[in-house]
């Protein structure tokens, strides 16, 4: 089962977090995205559970508790419904003709 995480502090690393939810069962990967640019945490990340009951234990036990500042969000992670931009790449709802009025 994959999750989400938000509100997550920013000096949080990977292993750590694989620490807190390894408490409920085997963890297949956790991932602290982590901006390009500056090269520090965005305060959510990624995990994947081996199976969904630890997925779903996690959840009960650890959203919207404080792990620092600010109270933890933890969910069932959303598939993505169109792949990531590539950077440079316009957008494809720019100048989408339903935007247009008839005048």
């Amino acid at each position: 089962m994959k999750l989400f995480v938000a509100g997550l502090p920013y000096d949080l690393d990977d292993a750590e977090l694989e620490e807190i939810f390894e408490k409920f069962g085997p963890v297949v990967s956790a991932k602290v995205a982590i901006d390009k640019e500056t090269g520090k945490s965005k305060g959510f990340a990624f995990i994947e559970m081996q199976n969904r009951q630890d997925g779903l234990d996690a959840i009960e036990h650890l959203n919207d508790i404080s792990l620092g500042k600010k109270p933890l969000v933890v969910k069932e992670a959303e598939e993505r419904s169109a792949p990531p931009r590539q950077p440079g790449q316009p957008s494809p709802f720019r100048g989408a003709p339903f935007n247009k009025r008839p005048r």
